[in-house]
């Protein structure tokens, strides 16, 4: 009898992706090089995009859209087409820090009602450990009226893929992978390895790869907030954190981190995931949570920076033209979720200051879905009283600092408020500018 993996490498069955965003959407675009593979979302107008050869999440790009073999779909229906069905749709926290499982469960029940016999499910969907077993195979159970173990199996492999890194793709980062016995993980294992070009690392269960997810991310939340602890300190003590990091770095030990602001679908999020399920336990987080009121803090911090340099220079803050550069969560990549950049917005709201903010890689009506704000041009920007350059754009890092004080109202050079929030410039041409600069 074939294996499931033979019988898509032989085009007898294909994979299914549902949630076609910046994780889904480039698993597809690999499996349809080597199977038939749907593209499922429930966003029409996503589909009608991708349809349309349109790549919004930048990830994999507009030619490539164009060429892929995806069939991409919004009729749930479709999805009884296909035997391997991979979940990846997002998995938020709610406003009280709580995971916000909605969107994981609402997959599990489209799915669930498309679900044939012989099938496997994996999800990628980042979750606290358990999830995966005690939610959503429940609900695949109840709208398929299936068995798991005996008419479908499931596991999970978390994602890895970091949105805008163009170097860290699907294909070279090592795939976790676990399934619920040892038929479904060689199964899941040898599927994966279809795409994953330097290979898989199977670990024997579902919860652990589920934990090796929120792990990993919870680490790097910590290391930062670390960074961003010293960059506090350091401000107090007239010392450049950067300068610091530059120096530790030279240590072959040193890890590298850099103080900044912590946001995105990930280091911001899966933290919460973690703390989450170690509470229910009875164990109360004595570092995570912490690294987390930290990392979620350096917003206000770089706000009322912002404002001491203003007042500083001899500013009324209410009545300053303020501009920040950046909305995104990160460098050089659409995705504006979970942006603490607009941590730095709010805070400024509280001292009756609406500042102008400029994305070029920011979409336009998401910006006004998400945070109620209209983005301005670049080229429209004039009379700055203070920049705040929060996202490290490389449009932004080409700016000369000449062609920076162009931005700004007519005045002294002494006048011109900088806040490098991201350490574009070094400290040397910040001293030469002559402006009155501050940088995290």
């Amino acid at each position: 009898m074939k294996s499931l993996y033979e019988k898509i490498i032989n085009k007898e069955e294909k994979v299914s992706i549902v949630g076609l965003g910046y994780v889904g959407m480039p698993i597809a675009v690999a499996f349809a090089k080597k199977a038939d593979v749907i593209g499922f979302d429930l966003n029409q107008k996503k589909i009608r995009l991708y349809k349309s050869g349109i790549d919004p999440t930048m990830e994999v790009g507009d030619d490539m859209i164009k060429t892929t073999k995806v069939y991409f779909t919004s009729n749930e229906k479709d999805l009884k087409k296909a035997k391997f069905h991979i979940v990846a749709v997002p998995t938020p926290i709610n406003i009280d820090h709580t995971p916000d499982l909605l969107p994981l469960e609402g997959a599990s029940r489209i799915l669930g009602r498309n679900l044939t016999k012989g099938s496997i499910v994996v999800f990628e969907s980042t979750v606290y450990p358990g999830v995966t077993e005690e939610v959503c195979i429940p609900i695949l159970e109840e709208e398929s009226g299936l068995k798991c173990g005996i008419d479908f199996k499931v596991g999970y492999s978390p994602e890895r893929i970091s949105p805008g890194d163009k170097v860290h793709r699907l294909e070279n980062i090592r795939k976790i992978v676990s399934g619920m016995d040892k038929e479904s993980l060689e199964e899941i294992k040898n599927i994966y390895d279809l795409v994953i070009e330097v290979g898989t690392y199977p670990v024997s269960s579902i919860k652990t790869a589920e934990a090796i997810k929120v792990v990993e991310n919870s680490q790097r939340d910590i290391n930062i907030a670390f960074m961003n602890e010293l960059a506090m300190v350091f401000d107090k003590m007239g010392i450049d954190t950067n300068e610091v990091v530059d120096g530790m770095n030279t240590k072959w030990n040193a890890l590298g981190f850099r103080p900044g602001l912590v946001g995105g679908h990930c280091i911001g999020i899966d933290p919460y995931y973690f703390t989450y399920e170690a509470e229910k336990l009875g164990y109360h987080s004595q570092i995570i949570l912490n690294g987390r009121i930290v990392n979620d803090g350096m917003g206000e911090f770089i706000a009322n920076a912002a404002i001491k340099q203003m007042i500083a220079t001899g500013k009324a803050p209410k009545k300053a033209h303020v501009v920040i550069m950046g909305l995104t969560f990160k460098e050089n990549c659409p995705d504006i979720r979970n942006s603490k950049v607009y941590d730095i917005i709010m805070k400024l709201n509280e001292y009756g200051i609406k500042p102008k903010v400029v994305d070029p890689w920011a979409n336009q009506d998401e910006v006004k879905s998400e945070y109620r704000l209209a983005l301005t041009d670049y080229h429209k920007i004039k009379n700055a009283d203070c920049i705040i350059l929060a996202v490290a754009h490389d449009k932004f890092k080409s700016i000369s600092l000449d062609d920076l004080k162009k931005l700004y109202k007519k005045m002294d050079d002494s006048e011109k408020v900088l806040i490098d929030v991201k350490g574009i410039y070094s400290i040397k041409d910040l001293e030469k500018s002559g402006l009155s600069w501050w940088r995290l």
